[in-house]
């Protein structure tokens, strides 16, 4: 019942955008901002292009918000068009999206640990990188998708415009591949 009730609120809150809101366009721009902005930062690692192609991707949203029908797609809709203008701004400078550092899976999150449990946790971190850093660009993309965006794996269909089933193939075999390259290093998958 829930999902219905927040499937609703979110067609409600488009529509006030499409119908000049501001304060729907703020409420849609708290909710999602974050998310798409750590996606981004973790496929590009550089918070001032992460920013600015937040900011793009939401241009593009408002330009287009107005002939958009809600059918429970609209966070697929948005990432793709996040993604999209990445991989466009990667290829106009050259170069690739960077694989995401180990502080956003967690590997810099030591809180009130003692130091030689932070330290431990620092040396999972690094090896998880090194690992994640060994995948191929369609395996780490899907994990940032799912950890870092966390995104389920429907949304992360829409957004590849990948059928579910392939979806859940390659997150699993990219785990198993992760599992494979770290060995028996325990606590890590």
């Amino acid at each position: 019942m829930a999902l219905e009730e927040d499937k609703a609120r979110l067609q409600a809150t488009l529509r006030r955008v499409a119908e000049g809101d501001e304060e729907a366009w703020r409420e849609i721009i708290e909710s999602y901002g974050p998310r798409v902005y750590a996606l981004l930062f973790s496929r590009c690692r550089n918070a001032e292009l992460a920013e600015e192609i937040t900011q793009s991707t939401f241009c593009t949203v408002v330009t287009k918000i107005e002939g958009y029908q809600e059918l429970g797609k609209f966070e697929p809709w948005l990432f793709r068009i996040a993604m999209n203008r990445l991989r466009d701004e990667m290829r106009r400078r050259g170069r690739h999206a960077i694989p995401v550092s180990h502080e956003v899976f967690g590997g810099g999150q030591t809180g009130d640990q003692p130091e030689g449990a932070q330290q431990e946790n620092r040396d999972l971190g690094e090896a998880l990188w090194g690992a994640i850093g060994e995948l191929a660009e369609a395996d780490q993309q899907i994990l940032h998708l799912r950890h870092v965006s966390e995104m389920s794996f429907k949304q992360i269909a829409g957004v590849l415009d990948q059928p579910l089933g392939t979806v859940l193939a390659r997150h699993f075999r990219a785990l198993k591949r992760l599992r494979e390259i770290l060995g028996d290093q325990d606590g890590l998958l």
